[in-house]
């Protein structure tokens, strides 16, 4: 934060704590009694009349102790632009004291489970009830709660893997994440509008969806030029690089016409972020565990 904009800060956080004190003082001291009297402040509505009573001095004491305190907690936490408080405390170590502490706490139920096989794992109640509190936590925000995905995030519950479902293949995916790329219009940038048409009429023949046949026809040599290298002559995919299989009916951004016009012509950029700087190995190897057992 610049120098302009914490002054600023400051000067509106403290001028209103020391307007306040001041308000209540100087209402205070206007007061021309402390005791409760019959005089009315001179106007009534609809027979209620306003007395013209001091502020209570339990009130006004506990507003005042209320201004000291936000300014003792000013100087002892951040709150004032660029001063970082007497304590220094700042929410980026609060959070790590929390996870030292969640670690020394619960490490050691993580641990009876960290070098137990995937394919065992996936076999024990009380592991993959961990499993599914740790991708709560750290994938569902993706994936859904139930890991069935949404546009863009894989369904974890299918067969349709895109590096790989085995336990080996879902630990690399989790240590180390992933990076999809889909070029814009495969490996031919120069692709005119109508041949775009022609290979996505070619794509849906493969669930007999085409809508020109005569496209569609047209669109396997296009294919062929375009998206061979990644998705294969079969299009049935390569797990190796993350291109899907073209010719079952998972969809990662859609299956109509205009979802994957859409695709090839502009392409998709996807990342699953490793995990392995968030989470311990035991946890990991746990949550490789319930994702398997997903789809298994």
């Amino acid at each position: 934060m610049s120098t302009f904009w914490s002054i600023w800060i400051s000067v509106i956080v403290l001028g209103t704590v020391f307007g306040c004190v001041w308000l209540l003082w100087a209402t205070r001291k206007s007061q021309t009694t402390d005791t409760e009297t019959d005089r009315t402040m001179g106007h009534s509505f609809d027979g209620i009349e306003e007395y013209d009573n001091p502020l209570p001095k339990w009130w006004f004491y506990l507003f005042m102790a209320t201004c000291v305190f936000a300014l003792g907690y000013l100087a002892l936490y951040p709150g004032l632009g660029n001063f970082k408080g007497l304590l220094g405390w700042t929410s980026q170590n609060q959070w790590e004291q929390e996870v030292q502490q969640a670690e020394a706490r619960y490490g050691e139920l993580y641990a009876q489970y960290g070098s137990t096989p995937v394919e065992e794992l996936a076999k024990i109640e009380d592991a993959l009830k961990m499993g599914q509190r740790l991708f709560a936590n750290n994938c569902a925000v993706c994936h859904g709660s139930a890991a069935r995905g949404a546009i863009g995030f894989p369904n974890l519950t299918d067969d349709a893997w895109l590096y790989g479902g085995t336990p080996q293949d879902i630990l690399h995916t989790l240590n180390n994440g992933r990076q999809g790329n889909m070029p814009a219009k495969g490996t031919m940038p120069g692709m005119t509008n109508e041949q775009v048409d022609q290979v996505v009429n070619y794509v849906l023949s493969f669930s007999g969806r085409a809508r020109d046949e005569a496209a569609a026809e047209a669109g396997k040599q296009v294919f062929a030029q375009a998206c061979v290298a990644c998705h294969g002559a079969d299009a049935k995919g390569n797990q190796a690089v993350g291109a899907p299989n073209l010719t079952d009916d998972a969809w990662l951004y859609g299956s109509t016409y205009d979802w994957i016009r859409e695709t090839v012509l502009h392409g998709r950029q996807n990342q699953m972020p490793a995990q392995s700087e968030r989470l311990s190995q035991d946890q990991i190897q746990i949550l490789a565990a319930y994702v398997y057992s997903l789809s298994n």
